[in-house]
């Protein structure tokens, strides 16, 4: 089958024709319908913490058609539409059954949809009804990831919430804080670029100022942020979130910073700041972000801003790597 693969850091990404994934007693394997570029892919081809290897097809935000299943495999046939869940797990222990698949010792991340094929596990699959498309299953990955954000912050009915970059899982962020009843939510970023896309998935304003982003955000809040959800993952915002948000109030990391951060623990104590860190989500909020488009929610489905083939892959990457006017950009294999 036809790849996109990892080729060593600070290098594109390169097609290669390798084997057809062929599926053991208890696994599946999944004609790729639309995949995701994800913001940590691309981090995953400039930063060695990702530990890729050359060879490695990326790609995890993925939906397709089942095509063949192992011998043991009975909940799922060929022809079955699913989003495949990217968090690898045996499904059988006390973190599986309760849905906290992260911590599951067999745990890691699923990639392989930057390829015709992907070979997976029937409980990493989610079947997708009729009235969800293939783009869909492909962004319910993202909406989890804020969904969990979300649900550990803490975040009541009537708070005011501030949310630091306006990427997918920021923007996602906006969606859920909004539904989940925030009285105001305004996305904070550097550039002017996704404005009008917060604005239509949730976000009451959107603030662009450099040199007073305090300032700025508490004049569009009317007040410090009850939380501070942090989606952008680059040294020095800790400590303005810390600045951002109310006494006793909340900041919650969705950012992923491999670089080592420096913030002032002194006046987090003062004010009594809690500090979360959110790592992927559980196989509920997965299933609740279906469902939130399965009731017929446009605003998620605002994220995807192109579908290119594999064949436009390595270019696009190479270019999302800049600050551009996309969003989430979808491949069709």
């Amino acid at each position: 089958m036809r790849a996109v693969t990892f080729q060593g850091l600070h290098t594109p990404l390169a097609f290669e024709n390798i084997p057809d994934p062929q599926p053991d007693a208890g696994e599946l394997v999944v004609k790729v319908g639309r995949c995701g570029i994800c913001g940590s892919d691309l981090h995953m081809t400039e930063d060695a913490a990702y530990g890729c290897q050359k060879g490695d097809v990326l790609g995890h935000e993925f939906a397709g058609e089942v095509v063949e299943v192992g011998s043991t495999v009975s909940a799922y046939k060929p022809g079955d539409l699913v989003s495949v869940i990217p968090l690898v797990s045996c499904g059988t222990c006390e973190a599986c059954r309760k849905g906290t698949v992260q911590w599951c010792e067999q745990f890691g991340l699923q990639g392989g949809g930057y390829a015709e094929y992907a070979k997976t596990r029937p409980n990493q699959c989610v079947k997708l009804p009729t009235d969800v498309s293939l783009a869909d299953g492909a962004i319910i990955e993202p909406l989890a990831v804020a969904l969990h954000g979300v649900n550990l912050s803490g975040m009541t009915t009537g708070e005011r919430v501030l949310v630091l970059g306006a990427g997918p899982i920021g923007l996602a962020t906006a969606f859920w804080a909004k539904r989940y009843g925030a009285a105001k939510v305004v996305v904070q970023d550097i550039a002017d670029h996704q404005r009008e896309r917060a604005l239509s998935m949730g976000a009451d304003g959107f603030v662009v100022d450099p040199a007073d982003p305090v300032g700025s955000a508490e004049r569009a809040l009317g007040g410090k942020a009850d939380v501070v959800f942090e989606c952008v993952g680059i040294p020095g915002l800790i400590a303005q979130a810390v600045d951002q948000v109310r006494n006793d109030g909340t900041i919650l990391l969705l950012g992923l910073c491999t670089k080592p951060d420096t913030f002032n623990s002194f006046a987090m104590l003062s004010k009594q700041v809690r500090l979360i860190t959110s790592a992927f989500f559980t196989v509920q909020e997965y299933e609740a972000a279906l469902a939130a488009l399965e009731s017929g929610s446009a605003e998620p489905r605002a994220l995807v801003t192109d579908t290119i083939t594999l064949d436009d892959t390595p270019t696009v990457f190479e270019g999302l790597k800049q600050r551009t006017a996309q969003c989430k950009v979808l491949i069709a294999p």
